[in-house]
């Protein structure tokens, strides 16, 4: 009988997220295809470094240890490379000892297409491009722009979202962006009681909620909060919304339009999620931070 994954969480990720790939993707730009096959088949043996999403990957797998290999977590590797040209990726993989077995390698074509045949729920690249098709396809998705990969130092794994146009669709920002805060604040009073559309980032959330259910809120491994510019009374819609949509919450922050990034920094995130390029070219100097390229603001 085949495999199924749909009992797990599924995590897609690039090779170039998980691994820094700098260097050779030079090659690949400024020499060509060829170099750059041959410069990968000449260092196989040499481990790659991690990349930007390495951490949380490392931290993903973790979970296994408490969740338990048919209910946990499962990373699939999604390249441009071809297989030849990532056996170099899959050594490195040996040499960290990451639990990644389960892989497609596009030889130069995107991997997109790929990432609902194996069941992901999320996709993390550095290509914005293959980001928004993954988006187009219903699977949360962003595109890492850190240049430091945060976190909470401990075994817990903290995920950090957005709201609006993130886990909420994008209803009530094009309300802001057209007619401003006034009408904005005016708007999600009077729809306090209508819960929010979701956005691309619900059913992550979600399937996060689904295992943070084997564990009282106090053990749980996974750690989830709402850090949103909104503030009262805009509050209650949002909070009457993930009640509606059962789905737990640990911590809901409300800004009010203050940076983010400190309070990202308290929290201890390990990851970040927003539309929004200016929050994350805040907070990516900081925390492993992940643009979602979708609604009124990416337009």
């Amino acid at each position: 009988m085949p495999h199924q994954l749909h009992d797990k969480l599924v995590i897609a990720i690039s090779s170039r997220a998980l691994f820094n790939l700098d260097d050779s993707h030079k090659v690949y730009e400024q020499e060509g295809l060829q170099a750059y096959s041959d410069y990968q088949i000449a260092r196989e043996e040499e481990p790659l470094e991690p990349g930007e999403a390495f951490p949380l990957v490392h931290k993903l797998l973790r979970l296994n240890d408490r969740l338990g290999p048919e209910s946990g977590v499962e990373v699939v590797l999604l390249s441009r490379n071809s297989a030849d040209t990532g056996l170099r990726v899959f050594n490195s993989i040996q040499h960290y000892d990451l639990t990644i077995s389960r892989a497609a390698f596009c030889g130069g074509e995107s991997p997109w297409r790929y990432i609902n045949a194996f069941g992901c729920q999320l996709f993390l690249s550095n290509e914005a491009e293959d980001v928004r098709y993954a988006l187009d396809c219903g699977v949360a998705a962003a595109t890492l722009v850190s240049s430091k990969g945060g976190g909470s130092g401990n075994d817990q794994l903290r995920f950090a979202f957005d709201g609006d146009a993130v886990l909420f669709s994008d209803e009530a920002e094009r309300v802001y962006k057209s007619e401003g805060l006034e009408a904005f604040t005016a708007s999600e009073k009077a729809a306090a009681r209508e819960p929010l559309a979701g956005g691309p980032f619900k059913p992550f959330l979600a399937a996060l909620h689904q295992l943070q259910q084997a564990f009282p809120p106090s053990e749980a491994p996974i750690r989830t909060a709402l850090v949103t510019a909104r503030s009262a009374p805009a509050h209650e819609r949002v909070i009457r919304t993930l009640r509606a949509w059962n789905i737990r919450i640990d911590e809901s922050i409300f800004l009010g339009g203050l940076n983010k990034t400190e309070f990202l920094k308290a929290y201890q995130a390990d990851v970040f999620f927003d539309d929004q390029q200016s929050h994350c070219d805040s907070a990516s100097p900081h925390i492993a931070t992940g643009h979602v390229p979708h609604g009124v603001a990416n337009s």
